[in-house]
């Protein structure tokens, strides 16, 4: 089945939802009729394709024995009927009381879609307990007798959601209030059976800290069942006798708050967001533990038959649509300062262990890092330190190399000096002009040929000084590159490409320039020699330094000059590799965050022409990955072929540059 067949042509995987808490009136069921009726012709003018209100909204859920009332029942069965006219092109769920052909009263969940169809979702789980006595008047729905429900249209179960372009790639379940609370509940057998998105119609009263519990109740359950969980609750129009309610809703995916209406927010009756369910998906075929909890409690008759769906109008975003939910433009970087602290902390904790663990195992009492003066080597003679401090050992067993070349320029080379000084960690030097030369000369390149071998014989050499000094000192030599060189190829195969331990393999540019910041900030906040100089190493241009400087001295050979943005290379890094995600949907994801100024300064052709270079040297440059060194990994992002990343080096990827290059 082609893309364009299961996820549309310009809608990109997502589906646009809605949870809503409308104000209702207590037993007035032609009121709340009215306010859902207009609420679903608003909700359509903003493009939403399911909708979900809260539990027993047509009635109010605090009917109490009101509910026994024939009247009231019967009122609130037949406004299906004229709510179901307004359903063209969406899907709507609400809530009601209803009886069975039986006699027994359930709690249901209605789904209304496309004006044509309703489905019934009786509630599993009827509390009894404390302040909700819903066994008075309510049947739990596994004890009633009756094949099918007995009710008048037929049970949801799991349903495939379809648009013109055909199938979504949605699969529907839903659930009610306290359905959600119990160990094993509908939701989770839903998603075992390929539900992607499940519904939550709510009526949960407010009660200290019950907020903050709800909130991580939903995000857990989106989580554990990688899925997109949509959770409406009835809000303040519900009777206050005893309880209150709050209208505190959410729409959560795998685990990820997208949108949330707060507890006794006045101001909005409704929360909309755009799920990402190629991502799911996506998410669902990487994790393969989760098929196989699927394949254990579920036979192949338990899943999803072809006729089971229902219509929605499609969601396109061609022509400039807006896509309703925030796109990371920095995926490795959080935005929140707090945050910033926090994940440095911990990653630095991962970084130094890793390093300390191997240092134990070598038996290894020395260490040597090649020091530039630029912003990994640094990361790397920070993680040396820490590690030396963890295993109690002198940091001046620690040796900060650094080897000036044919581009190195005075502000990198002092830095590199003050850098290990600063540290307590020793300093050496040793030129690599002379030995450079000399090896050129003995090919016959001329010196003022700047082409790869004049740059990659220094790189070599470099690396060639470093392991042959940790040989003569009986040290291990720790590597600097990052995972975003790694991912372009941005090093020298057997040069700056190889070392006796990565401890950046897994830390792409972007992030390692927080890393370096927050040893400024925190770490070494009060050495305030090592801190500035750690500020002006962060704030120096990414150079090999293989070129020779201009006349001023000044760096010539700035990194994002060839390969493009650092910013842009991990932001499609991170879609491509954690996400699968096709060029055209990453190139469309980059547009959406600077529309969104979440990836600022970048315009539609800068971005295409960086994201063909991310493709070109992600597919050509893999034979260097086949052999990197090991490292310890910190996210969930990783290129190492031993484990994260498997691709043969010879992979073609003009399937993907093709697409790159068909971009509007």
């Amino acid at each position: 089945m082609k893309r364009s067949e299961v996820f549309g042509m310009k809608n990109f995987g997502f589906l646009r939802v809605a949870a809503v808490s409308p104000e209702v009136a207590v037993g007035d069921v032609e009121q709340n009729v009215r306010k859902i009726c207009l609420c679903i012709e608003e909700l359509k003018g903003r493009g939403v394709q399911v909708a979900v209100f809260p539990e027993l909204c047509i009635t109010g859920y605090t009917c109490g024995d009101l509910f026994e009332q024939n009247l009231l029942l019967e009122k609130a069965k037949a406004s299906l009927t004229e709510i179901l006219s307004h359903t063209e092109g969406i899907a709507v769920f609400v809530g009601l009381p209803l009886r069975s052909l039986g006699g027994g009263l359930f709690n249901v969940a209605a789904l209304l879609s496309n004006a044509e169809k309703i489905f019934i979702y009786p509630k599993t789980f009827v509390p009894n307990y404390g302040e909700f006595y819903e066994k008075r008047w309510f049947t739990p729905f596994g004890f009633a007798s009756e094949k099918n429900g007995g009710f008048d249209w037929p049970l949801g179960g799991l349903l495939k959601i379809f648009d013109e372009n055909g199938f979504t790639g949605a699969v529907l379940g839903a659930e009610i209030c306290e359905d959600a609370w119990v160990p094993l509940s509908p939701s989770t057998v839903y998603a075992l059976k390929g539900a992607n998105l499940v519904v939550n119609l709510s009526a949960g009263n407010e009660v200290i800290g019950k907020a903050s519990y709800r909130k991580n109740l939903v995000l857990g359950n989106s989580a554990k069942n990688l899925c997109a969980y949509v959770y409406a609750s009835a809000g303040m129009g519900e009777s206050t006798q005893d309880l209150v309610f709050s209208g505190h809703s959410l729409i959560a995916e795998n685990g990820i708050l997208l949108a949330e209406k707060l507890p006794f927010d006045e101001k909005n009756q409704f929360i909309i967001s755009d799920i990402d369910l190629e991502k799911l998906n996506h998410e669902r075929l990487r994790m393969e533990t989760f098929s196989q909890n699927a394949g254990l409690f579920c036979s192949s008759e338990d899943f999803l038959p072809e006729e089971s769906s229902i219509t929605v109008k499609a969601l396109d975003f061609s022509g400039g649509g807006k896509l309703l939910r925030k796109i990371d433009g920095h995926p490795f970087v959080p935005k929140e300062k707090e945050k910033i602290r926090e994940r440095c902390a911990e990653i630095t904790d991962m970084q130094a262990w890793g390093l300390a663990k191997r240092l134990r195992h070598t038996g290894s009492e020395k260490v040597v890092v090649g020091i530039s003066g630029g912003l990994d080597s640094t990361l790397a003679l920070l993680v040396a330190c820490r590690a030396f401090d963890i295993l109690g050992k002198d940091r001046s067993k620690i040796t900060g190399l650094t080897m000036p070349g044919f581009g190195t320029t005075g502000r990198t080379y002092e830095n590199a000096k003050k850098l290990v000084k600063a540290c307590g960690a020793s300093l050496e030097e040793i030129s690599i002009k002379e030995a450079a030369t000399g090896h050129l000369n003995d090919l016959g390149h001329p010196l003022d040929l700047y082409d790869i071998t004049y740059e990659n014989a220094q790189a070599r050499e470099r690396t060639q000084v470093l392991f042959d000094w940790a040989n003569m000192h009986s040290a291990l030599l720790v590597g600097t590159g990052d995972l975003s060189e790694l991912a372009l190829g941005w090093c020298t195969y057997n040069g700056d490409q190889m070392s006796s331990y990565g401890v950046n393999n897994s830390i792409p540019k972007t992030l390692v320039r927080c890393l370096v910041e927050y040893y400024a900030d925190y770490v070494f906040k009060d050495n305030i020699e090592l801190a500035e100089t750690l500020k002006d190493i962060a704030a120096t241009p990414v150079s090999p330094e293989l070129l020779p400087p201009d006349k001023d001295g000044n760096i010539v050979q700035k990194t994002e000059n060839t390969v493009g943005s650092y910013i842009l290379q991990d932001f499609f890094l991170y879609n491509c590799v954690r996400n699968g995600f096709s060029p055209e949907k990453i190139f469309f994801l980059a547009e959406k965050a600077v529309e969104q100024k979440n990836l600022e300064g970048f315009g539609r052709e800068t971005i295409k022409q960086t994201l063909k270079t991310f493709y070109r040297r992600f597919f050509s440059q893999q034979f260097k990955r086949s052999c990197m060194p090991d490292g310890v990994k910190v996210g969930t992002v990783s290129l190492s072929p031993r484990g994260d990343w498997r691709m043969p080096s010879d992979a073609c990827g003009a399937l993907w540059l093709k697409q790159v290059e068909e971009l509007e």
